[in-house]
C-alpha cells in the first residue's frame, strides 16, 4: 500500500476545514454555492466530434459569470489529465471570475485511460503519482487538485484497467483524505465501484457517485445511499421537461426516504451544446431554474440550500452534518 504522506500546508487528512483550490487553500465555510461536478476546460471530441471542446477561455468566463450572478461561488472541476486538464488556465479564470475551482486528479475511464502506460506501474504506483500531484502540484506547476476524480467506468461493469486506476484512486483517498468522485454513467455501476473503494477500505461517505440521474431507478439511488456515499445527481441540463421532472423525481424521492444529506446537484456542463451561450442552461441551471422546481415542489429554502451549497461542502471536506 501507499505510504501514509506527511501532509503540507492546506492538506489535512480526512475531515478538514479547508478545501485546496487552484489558487490555494479556502475556508470551507467561504465556498458558498457549490457546483461539484463540471468541466471548465476539456477535450471531448473523440467521442463528440462537433461539440466535445471547451477551451475559449473569454467564452467560459462568461458562463461562469452567469454562475456568479445568480450567487455562486466555487465550481469542482473533474476534468482529468486524459480529458486536457488546464492548471494554469485554470488559476487564470478563477482570478477573473472571482470563482474558487477545485481542481481534479486520477485517471478518467476507458477509452480515454492509456491501457499500455497504466500496464507499466502497478497500483501503489500510479497511487503515489496522485499522491504527488495533491501534495506537491501538477507536474512543475505547484498547482494542487482538491478533489481525486472524476474516475470511473465507461459501461455496466469495471473493466480490468479501470479497476486498476480506481484502485489507485482509492489508495490515494487513503494517505490525502482528498473526496474521490466518480463517473457511472447509463448503469448502475455506482454499486460495484463502492465495493472495491470499501475493499480498499475508503469510508462511503467519502465517495460519490457521479451520474446517478442518468440511472432512472430510484431503487439504485436507495441503495447507494443506504451504504453511505453521495448520490449525485449532475447532468440536470436539458431543456426537455420530462428529463427536468425526472430528475426532480429522483431527488425529492430520495429526500422522502431521509436522505437528503447525501444528494448533490450539478450540471455536468462538459459540451459546447451546455452553455447558455448555445441556449442551453449552462452553469446557472440548478440554481435558476432547478431549485425553484424543487421549491414548487414542497422543499423548503433551507433544505435547497442545504442541497447545493451545505452538502457539497460536506462532501469535500468530510466534516458537519
Amino acid at each position: 500500500m501507499v505510504a501514509e504522506a506527511t501532509e503540507p500546508e492546506g492538506l489535512l487528512p480526512g475531515a478538514s476545514a479547508t478545501v485546496q483550490t487552484v489558487r490555494g487553500p479556502v475556508d470551507a465555510d467561504q465556498l458558498g454555492i457549490i457546483l461539484p461536478h463540471e468541466h471548465v476546460f476539456i477535450n471531448l471530441l473523440r467521442e463528440y466530434r462537433s461539440d466535445g471542446l471547451l477551451d475559449d477561455a473569454d467564452l467560459m468566463a462568461r458562463e461562469l459569470g452567469r454562475f456568479a450572478a445568480v450567487g455562486g461561488r466555487t465550481v469542482v472541476d473533474c476534468t482529468t489529465r486524459e480529458l486536457g486538464r488546464s492548471p494554469a488556465r485554470l488559476v487564470a479564470i478563477s482570478s477573473q471570475t472571482g470563482i474558487h475551482i477545485v481542481m481534479g486528479c486520477g485517471h478518467y475511464r476507458d477509452p480515454y485511460i492509456d491501457a499500455h502506460a497504466v500496464d507499466r506501474r502497478d497500483v501503489d504506483q500510479l497511487a503515489a503519482a496522485i499522491v504527488a500531484e495533491v501534495m506537491h502540484g501538477v507536474d512543475d506547476s505547484g498547482i494542487r487538485p482538491g478533489v481525486i476524480g472524476e474516475v470511473g467506468c465507461n459501461g455496466p461493469h469495471i473493466s480490468a484497467v479501470e479497476e486498476r486506476t480506481l484502485r489507485a484512486a482509492a489508495r490515494a483517498q487513503r494517505t490525502t483524505g482528498l473526496t474521490l468522485t466518480t463517473h457511472a454513467a447509463r448503469w448502475p455501476v455506482g454499486l460495484a465501484q463502492l465495493d472495491l473503494f470499501e475493499a480498499e477500505r475508503v469510508p462511503p461517505d467519502r465517495v460519490v457517485i457521479g451520474h446517478c440521474d442518468m440511472v432512472p431507478d430510484p431503487a439504485y439511488h436507495l441503495a447507494l445511499a443506504r451504504r453511505g456515499a453521495f448520490v449525485q445527481f449532475d447532468t440536470i441540463n436539458s431543456q426537455v421537461e420530462y428529463e427536468i421532472e425526472r430528475r426532480a423525481r429522483g431527488v425529492l424521492a430520495l429526500a422522502e426516504a431521509g436522505f437528503l444529506g447525501q444528494i448533490l446537484l450539478s450540471q455536468d456542463v462538459c459540451l459546447t451544446s451546455d452553455l447558455s451561450a448555445a441556449g442551453a442552461g449552462g452553469y446557472a441551471f440548478v440554481v435558476s431554474t432547478f431549485l425553484p422546481r424543487l421549491r414548487a415542489a414542497g422543499l423548503s429554502e433551507a433544505e435547497c440550500h442545504q442541497l447545493v451549497a451545505d452538502n457539497p461542502r460536506r462532501a469535500l471536506t468530510g466534516r458537519g452534518r
